[in-house]
């Protein structure tokens, strides 16, 4: 990584509620912090990630919201 840019690098995959599909990856920025960035579908319920994070970075990255998002087809009932 270049010090004079700010990149990330993914290091674990966002397993769905299916408990197969990928749908979003944590990465790690070279500042040290930790993002989430989905797939086209954006935010889904998350089942778990592979490999496992430390509880420290599943905190960094509010994992437990990240296991309570809504299903999507209760976001149309709200509508």
């Amino acid at each position: 990584m270049n010090e004079d840019e700010v990149e990330g690098v993914a290091i674990a995959n966002l397993i769905g509620m299916d408990e197969r599909s990928v749908v979003g990856w944590v990465y790690r920025w070279n500042t040290g912090a930790l993002a989430v960035m989905w797939d086209v579908n954006g935010p889904q319920r998350v089942s778990k990630c592979l490999p496992d994070l430390s509880d420290a970075e599943k905190r960094e990255i509010d994992f437990g919201g990240l296991t309570q998002i809504p299903r999507r087809d209760s976001w149309q009932d709200q509508s």
